[in-house]
Order: structure tokens, then sequence, then C-alpha cells
């Protein structure tokens, strides 16, 4: 039996080997003191054992609705939600026993509050279903344990994360206290706090046992229907071409039959890349070794909570009378060759890898330096690029679906995850905001980019217990999308955001340029750390809950857009041709504004899911169809409509578009100019003035008014100039060829020197939209918000009679009322807020806030949040001007002003280009 403290020790002294970067498959044994023992810590698992058959359990069907394909937290979840949902004819195939894989060996922790409502909102659906659901429908015990979480800060930082997650938490009820040292010390005595700043604790959280969960999962969705066989590995994935030339799912293959099917839901995972592969479909996951060890008996750890110190990147387990210990390292061992015979396997622990956990473990539970280590237990888990799960429907084939990545959260997310996926498979989309687990986040051009997929993956795995700052951004796998502009405004001090894979300018630096470099995965595996790295300097200065030190620097940038000329490079917008006989017919039914307007016109609008949720917001403009003038227009003989989406989703926005229009069977061509043109918006009092030298058109109200667009010359090239604005002021965007982009911008800058004329960024537009009110999707627009909720009903054409997806809706709710609605707040006191904030009225939690930033112009933090009335009724008018609000941040309450609208300029003068 080894001990934790001297294989620090040993360890500490011992001269690392060199080895191969990036490809370590095999574990290194330092001493035969350390244990051989390899073993999960829990009294049952499901391994067969030399009773074990060589067929399947059950008799294949012939045919089934839906086949899930893997028996671990997320295929028993979804099986029993599906079956729990009405769909009963669905068949559940494990390739050995249910929990092969990854999921027997899982650690099994459930912490209540996370950084994100919605993903609050699917931990606390997973909790209710193992600790009460489950027990009520079965009888049986799944496992579950409540003995509480407690998060450790060594830092004011730290701290204040967790103050975050606890005012969240008081919106959907979740208990939780801060505690100082000496409280954190009553409550669990083993514990060393001399360094700790404080603490969160959490009582209701808790552990979950994966076979136990598991065996009644399967048991609950077999009483209601459901098929559940093991020993019955997919051999293939049978993928028919229709009429329309739409792939889509046919079948299930196995050695033992097949299985004919339209819907596949693909849970294998660490072995989803390959089941997709099956079927042509793109699965971006890898899989690394991730380990944890079991202790001896501890005296006294009985009842204790779990611990999760992000600080020291560890976690504690408790495991009756011991202790498991895990957690994230810099340096994770990638498992390259993925064997398909590896069901209730573990791999040898490298100590060398693990062991900076245990040094952490022993600073926080300093009895562990005497403890023995009972066993190891490092298996298999699946890991993407941003640590969140791939689900929903795949792109490259219909009735595909994703369930899979979950980055060693699969027990944890499983309820709620299982429960959405249901959703999708039956409805078409989820019923919650599912975007940040949705495959479609991604775009196409890299979700089968090898590098990009390990860089991001070892990025998101090293950083998975790093405070969750506002403006992080990433660091692995940049520039992998490089607009026109890019070297130019890097010269200038572009500071740049990364999104869909785009650079995108975010602010600029006054202190010359910071260019992203390539990926040094933070100096593990004997790569040499990047040193005088100018971006990663700035970025650490905004690792802070107070304003970032160059807030005065984006303050510049939107107060020159108010009061003078601004130019903002947003090349990395979608840029979509629709077109075909059935273009109108599409276009009438996808988008919730009247779009056939006269060619000419520009028309923002809402794009809906059959829910009424929102889907995307957009422009829309309607072209005069002719002959080719690529990329500005497109040929065509009938409609033709340009679409100009939001960069970060534009993804998300062909994708939905594609569907739709197959789904309901319309003859049109979408296609995609995205990376063919640049696009530059230049914006502020003084645009018109710079633009009047640059276009050869009159820019004067009567010529050129807003929401319209025309092709022009801008210095000798030919763009198209449409008069919008994204931040509330006098405007014009320009889409400009690829070729042409840096002669236009040359122009443009130097018309505009002058008049003061600047580059901007995307931290500036965040701020000056939000002062406008206008909304940023995904943000203060989602899928769970229909337009009606989000304030956008100007954007439905309700009082014509042409129908539209989601239009029974909208027309149902405007007939009851809403039961929430977005409202904007602002607070006196010069404090940051992110979003998140929990929102009262007259000391009752109503909501939180879903986006903030600071408003310049009006020189007060805004908020939006939506509300609720806490009785359930119509949230009117009268219910938000007669309530007192407040704004909770960290555990501070701030006095609030609610508005009903912006602000800024709520009159909608300045659009207009009225600046009385």
């Amino acid at each position: 039996m080894a001990l934790l403290g001297s294989a620090v020790r040993r360890l500490v002294s011992a001269v690392r080997p060199p080895f191969s970067p990036l490809c370590r498959t095999s574990a290194r044994a330092y001493s035969s003191e350390h244990t051989k023992e390899k073993s999960v810590p829990y009294e049952m698992t499901l391994k067969q054992g030399n009773e074990a058959t060589s067929g399947p359990t059950k008799p294949l069907p012939r045919s089934a609705d839906v086949v899930v394909i893997g028996g671990g937290s997320l295929g028993c979840q979804t099986v029993y939600h599906l079956a729990k949902m009405g769909i009963t004819n669905v068949v559940l195939l494990e390739r050995d026993r249910l929990t092969a894989g990854t999921t027997w060996h899982t650690a099994g922790l459930l912490w209540q509050l996370r950084p994100s409502d919605v993903e609050v909102e699917l931990l606390a659906h997973t909790r209710n279903v193992i600790s009460k659901d489950l027990e009520e429908e079965t009888g049986l015990h799944t496992g579950w344990i409540q003995n509480g979480g407690l998060f450790i800060a060594s830092n004011k930082q730290r701290l204040d994360e967790y103050k975050r997650l606890m005012s969240l938490g008081k919106v959907y009820g979740i208990e939780s206290h801060v505690l100082s040292p000496a409280e954190t010390k009553d409550l669990y005595p083993l514990m060393n706090v001399d360094d700790l700043y404080g603490t969160l604790y959490v009582p209701k959280d808790g552990t979950m046992d994966p076979a136990g969960t598991c065996t009644t999962l399967s048991r609950a969705a077999s009483a209601r229907g459901a098929t559940v066989i093991e020993n019955c590995p997919v051999t293939g994935i049978q993928v028919r071409t229709d009429d329309l030339g739409i792939k889509k799912v046919k079948a299930v293959e196995t050695a033992h039959g097949t299985i004919e099917t339209p819907c596949v839901v693909n849970c294998a995972g660490v072995w989803a890349t390959k089941l997709g592969e099956m079927a042509g479909v793109k699965v971006p996951l890898i899989a690394m070794h991730h380990a944890y060890v079991v202790t001896e008996r501890i005296e006294g750890i009985q009842n204790m909570p779990n611990v999760r110190d992000h600080d020291a990147s560890v976690y504690l387990r408790l495991q009756g009378d011991a202790l498991s210990v895990g957690g994230y390292e810099h340096n994770p061992i990638f498992w390259d060759e993925v064997s398909d015979k590896f069901a209730f396997s573990l791999f040898d622990l490298d100590w060398d890898v693990f062991m900076q956990h245990i040094e952490g473990a022993i600073n926080r539970v300093p009895v562990l330096e005497q403890t023995g280590i009972k066993s190891t237990v490092c298996g298999p888990e699946s890991f993407t690029a941003d640590h969140k799960p791939l689900m929903g429907e795949a792109p490259e084939v219909r009735g595909f679906f994703l369930g899979c990545g979950f980055n060693s959260a699969g027990m944890m997310l499983g309820g709620g995850c299982g429960r959405e996926l249901a959703h999708w498979i039956i409805h078409g989309r989820p019923e919650k905001d599912m975007y940040g687990y949705d495959i479609r986040r991604f775009h196409n051009s890299l979700t089968d980019n090898k590098s990009w997929i390990r860089e991001r993956s070892h990025e998101s795995y090293a950083k998975n217990y790093s405070v969750v700052f506002p403006f992080d951004e990433p660091l692995a796998s940049r520039n992998m999308r490089k607009d026109p502009f890019h070297e130019v405004l890097t010269t200038q001090g572009c500071v740049f955001q990364e999104r869909h894979g785009w650079e995108r300018p975010g602010w600029f630096n006054k202190d010359g340029p910071a260019p992203v470099k390539d990926y040094d995965y933070y100096g593990a595996y004997d790569i040499k750390k990047n040193v005088n790295y100018k971006y990663n300097d700035l970025l650490g200065k905004e690792y802070t809950f107070d304003f970032p030190p160059h807030h005065d620097v984006i303050k510049s940038e939107c107060l020159s857009c108010r009061h003078g000329v601004a130019v903002f490079d947003m090349s990395y917008f979608g840029k979509f041709y629709l077109t075909g006989p059935d273009a109108k017919k599409a276009a009438d039914w996808l988008f919730t504004a009247d779009v056939n307007k006269k060619p000419g016109s520009t028309v923002y609008t809402c794009m809906l899911n059959k829910r009424g949720g929102t889907e995307a917001d957009l422009t829309v403009s309607r072209l005069e169809s002719g002959a080719a003038n690529l990329p500005l227009a497109p040929e065509s003989n009938g409609d033709v409509y340009y679409l100009a989406i939001g960069g970060g989703v534009a993804e998300h926005n062909w994708n939905h578009i594609r569907t739709s229009l197959q789904d309901q069977g319309f003859h049109c061509q979408l296609t995609d100019h995205s990376e063919d043109m640049g696009m530059i918006s230049i914006q502020g009092p003084k645009s018109r003035e710079v633009l009047q030298e640059v276009l050869d058109t009159d820019l004067s109200n009567e010529a050129f008014p807003f929401s319209t667009h025309k092709v022009v010359n801008a210095a000798g090239h030919q763009v198209r100039a449409m008069r919008l604005s994204f931040v509330g002021e006098l405007g014009w965007e320009l889409h400009i060829p690829k070729d042409s982009c840096l002669p236009v911008y040359h122009a443009v800058m130097a018309a505009g020197a002058k008049h003061g004329i600047i580059n901007s960024g995307y931290r500036a537009i965040d701020s000056l939209s939000i002062e406008k009110g206008y909304r940023h999707w995904h943000a203060d627009l989602r899928p769970d918000d229909t337009p009606l909720e989000a304030g956008l009903a100007f954007t439905c054409k309700l009082k014509s009679s042409i129908p539209f997806q989601g239009r029974d809706r909208l027309e149902k709710q405007k007939e009851e009322g809403l039961r929430r609605r977005i409202v904007c707040f602002t607070i006196d006191e010069k404090v940051p807020m992110f979003g998140l904030e929990a929102v009262f009225r007259n000391g009752v939690p109503v909501g939180h806030l879903r986006r903030s930033d600071y408003g310049f112009f009006i020189d007060k933090t805004i908020g939006y949040g939506y509300i609720r009335n806490p009785d359930g009724g119509v949230v009117s008018a009268d219910f938000i001007r007669s309530g007192e609000f407040t704004l909770e941040r960290m555990g501070v309450t701030y006095k609030a002003k609610a508005h009903l609208k912006s602000p800024f300029d709520p009159e909608n003068k300045r659009v207009k280009g009225i600046y009385a």
C-alpha cells in the first residue's frame, strides 16, 4: 500500500524522462510501492463474469421509431425520457453491458450551481429524476446520496465567482451559503483552511451511482414499453437519399440483424466518432485518460460534503469512509487508438501526470498524507472543443442525433439532457435553449479539423477549473478564418475575439499590435511556452469581475461612435442568398416580418421554431432579379433575397433554414457567400459626411432612406450599401467583394480622417447595442423566447394573413397575455454587471439578467432580463411600473430602475439622422 505523502515526495525528486508530445498512450510505474489495484469504488458494477453470453440479451425487432446506441448515462436517460413522452417503440442497443465504456467508472458528482441558467435547469432535472422520480416509479433506490457540496476559494476572484453562482441560485430556489474559513472548519474539521478566502456550501448537492442509476432507468423505460438490448454491437448505419437529395437514416445494422428506423441517437461516448463515420457524420470529440484514486479508510470523513478546490484543480468525493481524489491536469494523456474491446477496462495510472492532484488534495485535507491508496481508476472519457456536450440532429444526415461528448459530466447532465434530446427527437427542437450544446454551434469547416479538435479540447480540459470570466478568449487553434481586413487591423492594435473560427475585432489596443500566436499547450508535452505574449497578457488583465483596465479604451470607441464616426469590421457575418421558384413562399414561411417589399428594401426579422421560439434574428434584403453579379448578386429570374446573419451563429442559421425548406418541400437554393465578401459598418453622426466622399450616390434621407440598400461604387469598386445600424446611430454597412475590401477601407479611413474616424470593435458594439436596446441572439434573445416576450412584436406580420412558422403559438400567446417578458434595468452605482445577476421585485426573485454591459453615453450599467409574475399571472406594463426592483450582484443588492423602453433615444431619432 502506498501512502499519498511518500508518493508525492518520491515523485517530486524524480527526473521526468522525455516523451513524444501529445501521444502518450502507456503508463509508467515509478515504484513497486504504488498500488496495482485498479477498481471502481462502487458496491455493484454491471461487468459480466464468466457466465457472459455471446449474443444479444433479447431478440432484435424488425423496426423501431428510434434506436438509441450506447447504454451509458445519456443513452439510458434518453430512452427513459422518450418512453415517458410516449415513444414506446424505442430500442436501446449496448455493445456490452449497460454503463460499459465510460459511465461505469465515473465519479458521479452532481453540483447544482453552474455559470449558466440553462445548465442549472438541466442539473435540477437530473437531480429530480435520480433522487425522486425513479424511486417513485420503480420503488428502487438509484444510489443517490445527498451529502452536499463545498466549493473552495483561495482568492477574492474565485469567491466572487461563487457569489455570482449563489445569486443565480436564489432565482431557482437553490440553497447555498458563503462560509468564512472558520465556518468551513466547523463544517469540515479535517480541512486545512489556513489559505482559504472563503467557501460556498450547497447542502443539497450529492453523489450518484452509475450502475444503480442506469439499471433503474432501464427498468423504468422497459416498464413503459422500451426495449433494452445488451451484448449487441452496431456494425453499420444505413443511409438513404430521397428524391430531393436529402440524406436520411434508414436502418441500424448489427451482426444479429437489422432494425429499420428513421432515427438513430448516437450516445456512444468515446466511440461516438466511429459510429458517426458509419453514417457519414462528423463527431468532433477526442478521447483522453481521466483518473481518480480511492483512499483507504479515513477516520472522521464520514458524512462530509464533496469538495471542489478549483484553484488546486482537484476534487474530493466522499466514498463512504474514504475519499476519491481526482482533477483536471494541464497535460492529459490522449487515447489516440480507441479500442472497440475496451468495455469494463481501466488504464494503468500515470503517476507522473496524476501526482499534481495529490499535492493539492494533501494541502486541503492534510490527513491524506498518511492515508493509503486503495485503488486507482483511470478510464477513457470523451472531450470536446469547448467542454460542452454534442447534441442535436447532425447537419449531414436527417434523423441522426447526437448525445455524446459530455466531458466527464454525463451523469450530472444526463437527466436534463436526456429529456431535451427526447423532446428534440419528437418535436424537432428542444424545449430549452440548447444552442450551447447543439452540434450546429460549430462551423462545418472545423468539425473534421483534427488539429482544431485536439488543441481546443486540450485547452478546454486544462482550463476546466479556471474561473469563468466574462471576456475570456481561447488561445488554441486561432486564426482559422481571417477576413481581408485582418492584417491591417492587427497592425493598428486590434485585439481579436474568436467566433465560429473567425477572428473578429474585439477592441483596439493603443500600445501597438497584439497578434495571436500558435498554441503552446500551456507548456505541456515539452512544447516551448510562448514568451512575451502580448495578446495573452491583455487577456490576463481582463481576468476580473470589476471593470477591466482598458474600460476607458472601450468608452472612447463607444463615444467616438455616438459623437463622431467609427468603423466596425463585421466581415464574419453569414451572407446567404435564397433563390429558386419557391423563394417567395419560403421567405413568407421562414421570416416573421413581411420581407416581400419592393426590391431595394431591407427588413429586420426573426425566424421561429414550431413553438414560436426565436431561432434567429437577421436582416433580409430583397434584390432585383437578373444576371449574376457575384458575390453581390446571384443569377435569378424570380425572387431573390440576401440574408445577413450574425457570424457566430451562421451555421445554426444555415441549418435551420435548410431543414425548414426540406420539411416544407420548398424548391429553393440556399447559397453561402460568407467567405466571398467583407463587410464594414460606418456609424455615427458624421457617417454621412464621410461616406458621401466615398460613394457615388446621394446619401440624403430622401434618396437613401433607412432600411434600404443599393449597389454603388466606392472608390472605383462595386459594393452593396445598406442603411442600417446595430448601434443606434446614422450609418451604413458596406458589403464588399473580398478583393475590393482593402481599397474601400482605405478610402473610407482617408475620407474620415478630418472627422476623427476611428476603428471600433465588438466590445463597443456590445455596449452600444445594449444601450440602444437591440437584442443579441443567444443572450437576451434565444430559442426559448418568443418575439412577443422579447419586445420584438414589431417584427411579426400578425396583422396580415400570411402564415409563418410559429405564428399559431404567437397568436395564442398574444390572446392569453405574456407570462414572462423582457425588461431593461439601470442602476446608479458604477459597478459592472455581466449577466446572471438575480432580479427581485418587492424582495421576491422574479428572474435574472441575461445580458448586461456599461452604457457610456447614459453613463450607467444596463441589464436586460426576462421576469415572471411569482403568482403565475400576466406580466403587464402595470406589473412592471408598480414594482420596486433590485439586482443582486455577487450577494450585494442594488436598487434598479425598470424601463419599458430603452433609456437611450427612445424615439428612435438618431438612426433617422435626426440629431437635434
